[in-house]
């Protein structure tokens, strides 16, 4: 019989040694940090380089301003009823009620202003620059809240990001899509959340200070609850990749031992 040696050791010891390995990077998987970044600007033309203070934010995007992805031109544009920097008019069905409006300000102070999105960006093109985020899990209540706070407010689209026609650098509703209130639009929160933004957002079936979703936000004296969630979803992503990794090397040891 023939017995492989490898620097003075058979193969069988080999395997032992990296049975020892496999079970120690088991047992330290746990508590691997993140490989995603938590504290970081998408890449986008309306987002700073980096996160840092802001102490001039506008209104809704003021919970942001000790460490923010946006300045204060960004988040001042945020409370239009024209859109500038998506260039997209709320007022495409006649004005959204005011507490309404303000949901939309306060996702929009979300999208541009937080350091906590990491886990969640996507390039919008494989290999171009420019970044995006999709599936950020909103906690169950923002989604309620928005919904039920715009049932009496206007809309033609499901999707606000697609279909409108545009002159004059406005976007206006095809002839085949009347104004009708949102919940005609949209039947359920979630479907307002998920499908309002072409799955920005995600309709998280977590309450708000469980750690696992997103508030669109949040008192700025309590300090910001989704640097929390946000190390959490990291890490769960370095987890998994890890775990994926240790176990198919343990089944490659297993069909060769």
């Amino acid at each position: 019989m023939l017995l492989l040696t490898f620097g003075g050791s058979s193969l069988k010891q080999v395997m032992a040694q990296w049975w020892q390995i496999l079970l120690g990077l088991w047992t330290v998987m746990s508590t691997v940090t993140g490989d995603k970044p938590v504290n970081i600007c998408m890449n986008a033309k309306h987002h700073k380089r980096e996160p840092g203070p802001e102490d001039k934010l506008f209104l809704e995007c003021v919970p942001w301003k000790d460490n923010a992805c946006c300045t204060f031109t960004t988040s001042w544009e945020a409370h239009l009823d024209e859109l500038l920097f998506f260039n997209f008019s709320m007022l495409h069905c006649g004005l959204l009620t005011p507490v309404c409006h303000k949901h939309f300000i306060q996702a929009v102070c979300l999208h541009e202003c937080s350091p906590n999105l990491g886990p969640w960006i996507q390039l919008v093109v494989p290999n171009r620059q420019e970044e995006q985020v999709q599936g950020v899990p909103l906690c169950l209540e923002d989604c309620e809240e928005w919904w039920e706070d715009c049932r009496s407010s206007y809309t033609c689209k499901s999707n606000w990001h697609s279909s409108f026609h545009s002159s004059q650098e406005k976007n206006h509703c095809p002839a085949q899509a009347p104004c009708r209130p949102f919940p005609d639009y949209f039947p359920t929160p979630s479907d307002l959340c998920e499908k309002i933004w072409s799955n920005t957002f995600k309709a998280s079936p977590e309450h708000r200070n469980s750690g696992r979703c997103l508030q669109k936000w949040f008192e700025p004296t309590q300090g910001n609850p989704n640097v929390e969630v946000a190390l959490h979803f990291a890490n769960s992503a370095s987890a998994w990749k890890l775990s994926y990794t240790l176990t198919s090397f343990s089944l490659y040891l297993l069909l060769h031992s």
